[in-house]
C-alpha cells in the first residue's frame, strides 16, 4: 500500500481539498478515494482555521471509507478534555481542561475557533465522540506515525491501557489530564513533545513573559546533545540556553526499524527530512504556511522529492 501522510490541518479545509485534489483523489460516494493509495492524517484537525466542522466531515468520512486513516493530535485531546467533565468536582461544574481564571481564558481563546462553530449543538459531542475513538499512533508493517514523539517507553506503558483502537477511554482521559499521574507523562510526550527540565538555576522567559525552567526538544535530533541545540524555541532565546548535555535518560532513541512519520512541530521553509527514517509534515499550516503531505511509495529509506506542497 502506498500512503500520503498529511501534516496538521487545523479547520483549513480549503488547503486540504487543495492538497487531496492534487494528490489525485475525488469525491466518490460522500468520501475522498484515490484508486490505489490511502491518506494518513497525523492530528490536529481543529482550532485556527475558518472550516471547522468541513475538515472534521472531510477527515471522517475518509476514514469511514477506508481511504484514509487518522490518529489523534493534541488539539483532539484538548477538545475532549474541554468537553468532559471532571468526575471528581461535578458539583462545581468543573471540567478536565479548565474553564476557570486566567488558565481558563488562555484556552477558550485556543480553542475559539472551533466552539464558534459548534458550541451548544449536538455536533459538538458528535465530534469529541468521533475523536474518542481515535487511536494515539499508528505502527503499521510498512511505517509508523505518531502526533509528535514517537517513544517506545511511553507506547509500552500505555498500550495496555488503551482501548480497542488504540485510542483513550474515559477513565484515561482523566488519568491524561492529572499531572501527577504516569499516564499524563505518557500522553503528553506523545502527543505534545518532550518537555526537559534545565540544569539548576537556568530558566528563559516564554512569548508571554511566563518564566519557563522546562524546554521542549527535538527528540529526532541524534546528532546533537545539549539544551543550546535541541531546544524548540527561537534562535536568539535557545542561544541563551546553557550549553549543558541533555541527559540520555530524557531523550528517546529511535530503532531505525522503519520510517517514522509525525506533526505538531510548525515548522516553516522548504520541506525536509529530519532523517532518512524521520519526517515532520506539519508546516504551519494553520498561520498562513502550507498544507504539506510526505507521498510514500515503499521506500525503507526516506526521499525529500517526495514531499508534496499546497502553496496558500
Amino acid at each position: 500500500m502506498a500512503y500520503d501522510i498529511i501534516g496538521d490541518i487545523h479547520g483549513q479545509a480549503d488547503k486540504l481539498e487543495g492538497v487531496l485534489q492534487g494528490m489525485g483523489y475525488r469525491q466518490t460516494a460522500g468520501a475522498y478515494r484515490h484508486p490505489s493509495r490511502k491518506a494518513i492524517f497525523v492530528g490536529d484537525y481543529i482550532d485556527r482555521g475558518p472550516r471547522q466542522v468541513d475538515t472534521y466531515r472531510t477527515v471522517r468520512n475518509m476514514v469511514e471509507a477506508e481511504s484514509a486513516l487518522a490518529i489523534l493530535g493534541n488539539h483532539e485531546f484538548n477538545a475532549i478534555a474541554w468537553h468532559m467533565p471532571d468526575p471528581e468536582r461535578l458539583v462545581d461544574r468543573h471540567f478536565l481542561r479548565s474553564r476557570h481564571g486566567e488558565t481558563g481564558a488562555k484556552n477558550r481563546h485556543q480553542h475559539h475557533q472551533f466552539l464558534a462553530e459548534v458550541e451548544g449543538t449536538p455536533l459538538h459531542q458528535e465530534i469529541v465522540d468521533w475523536c474518542m475513538t481515535l487511536p494515539l499512533w499508528l505502527d503499521l508493517p510498512e511505517l509508523r506515525v505518531v502526533h509528535a514523539c514517537w517513544h517506545d517507553e511511553f507506547i509500552s506503558e500505555l498500550e495496555p491501557l488503551l482501548g480497542p483502537q488504540r485510542n483513550l477511554t474515559p477513565e484515561l482521559m482523566v488519568r491524561a489530564s492529572r499531572p501527577d499521574d504516569a499516564v499524563f507523562r505518557a500522553v503528553e510526550g506523545l502527543t505534545k513533545g518532550l518537555e526537559v527540565p534545565l540544569p539548576n538555576g537556568h530558566s528563559f522567559l516564554d512569548k508571554d513573559g511566563h518564566e519557563r525552567r522546562n524546554v521542549r526538544v527535538r527528540w529526532w535530533d541524534e546528532h546533537r546533545s545539549s539544551f543550546r541545540e535541541l531546544a524548540l524555541m527561537p534562535d536568539e532565546e535557545r542561544m541563551a540556553l546553557p550549553d549543558d548535555t541533555v541527559p540520555e535518560s530524557s531523550r528517546p532513541s529511535y530503532d531505525q526499524k522503519k520510517p517514522v512519520f509525525f506533526g505538531h512541530y510548525w515548522l516553516q521553509g522548504q520541506p525536509t527530512l529530519q532523517s532518512e527514517k524521520m519526517v515532520c509534515v506539519d508546516y504551519s499550516a494553520g498561520k498562513g504556511g502550507p498544507l504539506v503531505a510526505y507521498r510514500w511509495e515503499g521506500e525503507d529509506t526516506l526521499d525529500a522529492s517526495n514531499f508534496f506542497v499546497q502553496e496558500h
